[in-house]
Formats: C-alpha cells, structure tokens, sequence
C-alpha cells in the first residue's frame, strides 16, 4: 500500500483510508459481519486509516469497529489510526444543529472512546462548526482534551480557509475534512492551498462522487431507497441521467488505463497532491479492492490533465447539497 505522511504531526499512514459511514445503513443495508470483512481486508492491504464519527448511525459505525478491534490482540489493535468526529447535534423532526462547547465535546468524545473500546484516539474533528463560539475558543477546548491524553491531534470539517487560518493561529490543525472529487472541486478554490501551506492534512470525502464516479452509478430506483440521495439534486432528475451519460468518457478511460472508475479516481487525488488523503466508504470488499488498484498507478501530469479533460470542473449537474443539507458547511467562493 503507498504511504504517505499528510500533516506536520501526522505518523505514516496510508494514502487510502476508509470512510466509516459505510458501517451503518447510510448508503444501504449492512451489518457488522460486512464491517469486518471490510477491516479485515484493509489490514491485509495496509490501510491503515478509519475515519468515523459519533453521528453515523447514532454511534452504530464506531460500536462496529470497536467490536472488531475487541477482536484483535493488543498488537494488531495499535495497527489503525483512527479518527471521530463531534459537534453535531440532532433534535426529532428538526434540522441539525450544532454544539462546539468544551462540555458537549468532552462529553461526546468519551462516549467514542468507550464505542471503540479506546483510551485515545489519534485524530478529532469538529463535525461542523457551531457560529455561536468563536473557532479560537474551540481550538484552546480541544487543546485540553489533547492534554488530557484522549486525542492526539486535532481537525475540522467543512471549514472555510479563512476559518483555519484563524484556528492555527492558536494551535496548528491537524487536518480538514471537505468533499473533493472529480465531481466537486471546490477545493481548489482556495482550501487546498492553505492546508498546503499550513503543512494540515486534507481528508477528502466522497472521493468516487456517492457513488457517481464508479462503473455502476446508482439508479433511480436505488437513489429512491437512500434518504440522503433522493433530495440530492445531483441525483434528482433530470440531473441524474445527465450526469449518468457524463462519465461515460471517463469510464471508458479508466478501462484505458487497466483500472475501475472508482480506481482512477482514487489516482487522480492522490495525484492532486502528497498531503491529501482519500477516505471512501463502501459495504464491498471487492470495491474497496478496486480502490486499491488505484493507488498503484502513479499518474503523470500528462494523465492528470488527461483525466480532466474528460470530466472538465463543473461538469456535474446540480449542486452536492441541497437546500438543506447545505446547513453546517462553510461556503468560502
């Protein structure tokens, strides 16, 4: 598995990760037998990296993986470095709302460590940002539970640039979790640049486009039985039929290359640059094996452009949230 070190307080890792949503039925059913056969198939690959959180599935996803590390020895258990997330509050009937203060936070990450079976856990984001309190104030809140030994460094999700620069200026940041794909470059409007330039790793979800990005985009008929895509509008008609006949040339090119779409687009961002680390989820272990292959090619910049070409910015149809889910991240362009 190809390495890298994303951030200036990072361990190697590898340059794959896995993105735990997948754990719960988020995307569609699944239980804990799939789970393992996921972990296990990432031990045996080296990927060493799990990024959870709290929310998904209301702490379903890190009691998974808190049962399979129980069913590790000591040794094999230190062989993850694993993420959570915090700061989301949810409220029956309503739309989400946000808690970034030192007690719900402290309060929450407890109840993940004791999920995952854990004393400390190497990386802890705000899921999303609370405007009430001030980002410097959440930084000195997760400056005391790293002094507590409970993380060991710590991020934010969805966060502006400007928002960064001003939490690093207290504490450097470990890293920042965005969206960013060949389907949602937004990004490259400013965010990769300043975790670059701040040496903060960019932990990039949803790296195959929910699933877009793949050989088998979802249909219709899936899109309906999956809560979060069914008022997506980039899977909302007529948006998903165009969207569908978009990536044919780009599925047609990763055939060129000997890969799964899903594989060259795992290439393609892990091409984009050496301190991003791509996390997809997926219920598949021979999916997850597609990705891998992806991190065997080494692209060049004549492949890079190649690749963009085929699926020029602002090829997707229709915007990745909707009006409501657009709640909690921070637009910056």
């Amino acid at each position: 598995m190809l390495t890298r070190r994303p951030g200036k307080f990072w361990p190697t890792i590898s340059a794959l990760g896995i993105g735990a949503m997948s754990f719960t039925d988020f995307y569609g059913p699944t239980d804990s037998k799939d789970t393992f056969k996921i972990l296990s198939c990432a031990m045996d690959h080296g990927i060493n990296h799990i990024d959870t959180a709290n929310i998904y599935g209301m702490g379903l996803s890190e009691s998974r993986i808190g049962e399979f590390l129980s069913t590790l020895d000591k040794k094999d258990r230190q062989f993850f470095n694993i993420a959570s997330k915090g700061g989301i509050k949810t409220l029956p009937g309503g739309p989400p709302t946000f808690d970034n203060s030192e007690e719900h936070l402290s309060r929450e990450l407890d109840k993940s460590l004791n999920r995952l079976g854990l004393e400390n856990i190497d990386l802890y984001y705000v899921h999303r940002r609370d405007e009430n309190i001030p980002i410097e104030e959440v930084v000195e809140t997760l400056l005391k539970l790293k002094k507590a030994g409970k993380i060991n460094q710590f991020g934010f999700s969805e966060i502006s640039p400007a928002s960064l620069a001003k939490a690093n200026k207290i504490h450097h940041v470990g890293a920042i979790q965005s969206e960013y794909s060949l389907s949602t470059r937004y990004p490259e409007l400013g965010l990769l640049q300043k975790t670059r330039e701040l040496n903060t790793a960019l932990v990039a979800f949803s790296p195959v486009g929910r699933g877009l990005l793949t050989d088998s985009p979802p249909s219709k008929e899936k899109v309906m039985n999956i809560a979060f895509l069914k008022t997506n509008p980039r899977f909302l008609e007529p948006n998903l039929t165009e969207n569908i006949k978009a990536v044919r040339k780009f599925q047609q090119l990763a055939q060129d290359y000997g890969l799964s779409s899903a594989g060259l687009a795992i290439a393609w961002l892990l091409a984009k640059d050496e301190h991003i680390i791509p996390i997809p989820g997926t219920r598949s272990v021979d999916h997850l094996k597609e990705m891998i292959k992806g991190t065997e090619l080494k692209l060049t910049a004549s492949d890079v452009a190649k690749i963009e070409k085929s699926l020029p910015v602002g090829w997707a149809h229709g915007d990745r949230y909707s009006v409501a889910q657009w709640i909690g991240p921070e637009k910056y362009c």
